[in-house]
């Protein structure tokens, strides 16, 4: 086998072992999501937001969590789906993310939380190309669970550099 050959299965290998793995899975606008577990710090019941003035639209402002001031992004917005008005069951997920500079602890707001599920490397294909110029380096993959599909997060990529290192200040 050619040399490259070895190396491109090996980074195939790499990638899938880094999707496997417990996964929080939660739901925006009919659409079932997963993040690692590894990066969610706590699941809370909505609370106040105080708004921040000039910041992009998704970013809904921040919360105080036990002493520490932590911005909250609703990820419908950041995805650009419809707006929701919030019910009983949309929660925000404290995720912590790693920047260039630092890890960001910051809220994401979704519609409710499902479950903790367990997804083996082989039930995790690639994210399909579109045709189109789409950004979707942020998903790792999409999850075949129970003839339905969960799309996989990387959210250390869902808020580019920039708009980590402008919440983080």
């Amino acid at each position: 086998m050619p040399q490259n050959a070895a190396n491109a299965q090996v980074e195939v290998k790499q990638k899938q072992a880094t999707r496997e793995g417990k996964y929080l899975t939660f739901s925006l606008a009919e659409e079932e999501y997963g993040i690692s577990i590894l990066k969610v710090k706590e699941i809370i019941g909505m609370m106040p937001i105080t708004s921040v003035p000039q910041t992009p639209e998704f970013v809904k402002g921040v919360i105080n969590l036990r002493g520490k001031v932590i911005p909250v992004v609703d990820l419908r917005r950041k995805f650009n789906m419809e707006a929701m008005d919030y019910t009983d069951r949309t929660c925000i997920v404290v995720v912590e993310t790693i920047g260039d500079a630092a890890s960001v602890m910051m809220g994401i707001v979704v519609d409710s939380v499902s479950e903790v599920l367990n997804i083996k490397s082989s039930d995790v294909e690639d994210t399909p190309t579109f045709g189109v110029k789409l950004n979707t380096q942020y998903i790792l993959g999409m999850a075949k669970i129970n003839n339905a599909i969960k799309i996989l997060l990387d959210i250390d990529l869902v808020l580019s550099k920039e708009e980590l290192e402008s919440l983080a200040a």
